[in-house]
């Protein structure tokens, strides 16, 4: 459907079948980005997620953003029995909040895990990028990632002042937060690049910016195009893009598994009993137990969909003039892409305000069900698809598995809980500090 928003026109795309049309099959078509004010201000106007550019420099640096997170996660981790660095830095962790929740419980009696976790996230990939971790009381860190939530309100499906131009002009709290978070952020990043080039060596590339500065430097000496080539810039843009896309979704994915796993403790019980058994007490979960946990993998499935915590991508445009569905549609049309209608929609699913994990699985029980599973829509789809959504679905799988197979969780007796999603960026649910933890005693198997 079409609707006017302020003075543009905004074509809003829903139904499985349409979006894998528009997005898949016509890809090329409707990979815009719309040229929005507020998006001009993230990464300072460079960043490859919410960029309106889409030509041959834009799909380069995308793909050298990809080979570089691709490289410093699934790579094999040098200094531990981990798989990969990526299961080494969740596992530290998803270690340390276990240690951090039972301190904070014992203080406190109840708690909201998600000031903690959303350090927790941020450490994974500032491991990744900047090859450090921080301390959870680093008042630079803190007051980043606290200031995520401000940024997804604004960047949700644009400011009211990108599409009624007038508002421009007059006073906006919400606009001068929003400028204030990306010009701390740009000078954070910046920082961290800086640092990086000071001590940077090629024979020995530490992580992601080491990766991206020798990518560059490389491509300076071999003489490539000058106008494909990554600038400086550019670099600071794609950290930035890794960064910020790389804690915002996997915090808001794993605190809505924590408060579905509380509010259905036979669910959560569940999933203990199927750890128990597959993996015991005397090992940490990893990656290549994905396959052997089907009932964690859909409920983690059924997290993402009934929760659909993104529940619009970032709006796309289209790039030339074009027909869907026998419908034209003109050249630099701005298109909402309604996940959740997708998630939600009653023909794809039996019930679908109920949650369901069953839904995902085999009639045995034993394996998940593929046709079903990609209909769940986190990501976005085609050519604008989220770089980083297997590393995603990673981290929540290692996070969810660690904390659950050692601690049960709770909410407070008498807790009313509010499952209604705030609207943003990415939804969450309203502030709760009524959750509570106990150690898991090692069973035997029982469960």
């Amino acid at each position: 459907m079409e609707v006017a928003i302020g003075s543009q026109p905004v074509l809003v795309l829903s139904g499985l079948d349409t979006l894998r049309q528009a997005l898949v099959r016509q890809g090329e078509d409707f990979m815009g980005r719309p040229d929005l004010p507020s998006f001009r201000l993230i990464a300072n106007g460079q960043s490859l997620a919410f960029s309106p550019e889409a030509g041959d420099a834009w799909k380069a640096r995308r793909k050298l953003a990809q080979n570089a997170l691709k490289t410093f996660s699934i790579a094999a981790s040098p200094t531990s029995s981990s798989s990969c660095l990526l299961e080494e830095h969740v596992s530290k962790e998803a270690a340390y909040l276990v240690t951090k929740f039972l301190q904070v419980m014992e203080e406190e009696q109840s708690f909201d895990p998600c000031r903690y976790l959303v350090v927790s996230v941020a450490n994974v990939i500032c491991a990744m990028c900047f090859g450090k971790r921080y301390d959870h009381n680093d008042q630079e860190l803190l007051s980043l990632v606290n200031d995520s939530n401000e940024f997804g309100d604004v960047a949700a499906s644009g400011n009211p002042s990108d599409f009624i131009p007038l508002l421009r002009y007059l006073p906006s709290r919400s606009m001068d937060l929003f400028k204030d978070i990306n010009r701390r952020f740009n000078m954070f990043i910046e920082k961290i690049v800086q640092e990086h080039y000071a001590t940077f060596n090629k024979e020995h590339i530490r992580d992601i910016t080491d990766s991206l500065i020798g990518h560059c430097q490389e491509r300076k000496t071999a003489g490539e195009d000058t106008n494909l080539q990554p600038s400086n810039q550019s670099i600071i843009a794609i950290v930035n893009d890794l960064f910020g896309a790389g804690f915002d979704t996997v915090t808001t994915a794993l605190s809505w598994c924590l408060m579905y796993a509380a509010s259905y403790p036979d669910m959560q019980k569940r999933i203990q009993a199927e750890l128990d058994q597959t993996i015991g007490q005397e090992r940490r979960p990893r990656l290549s137990d994905r396959g052997t946990l089907p009932y964690t993998e859909a409920f983690i499935l059924e997290t993402f969909r009934h929760s659909s915590f993104l529940p619009f991508t970032i709006p796309h445009r289209t790039t030339k003039a074009t027909a869907l569905n026998g419908y034209y549609i003109p050249k630099d049309t701005c298109v909402f892409v309604n996940q959740w209608q997708v998630n939600h929609d009653e023909k794809l699913w039996q019930d679908p305000s109920a949650f369901k994990p069953e839904r995902f699985l085999n009639a045995a029980g034993t394996e998940i069900n593929r046709t079903e599973s990609d209909k769940v829509l986190t990501f976005g789809l085609g050519r604008r698809r989220c770089i980083g959504e297997s590393i995603g679905r990673w981290e929540v799988f290692l996070f969810l598995t660690t904390l659950l197979q050692q601690l049960e969780f709770s909410l407070a007796p008498g807790e009313a809980v509010d499952l209604t999603p705030q609207y943003g960026l990415t939804m969450k649910y309203k502030k709760c500090e009524r959750f509570q933890i106990k150690r898991r005693l090692p069973s035997n198997g029982s469960l």
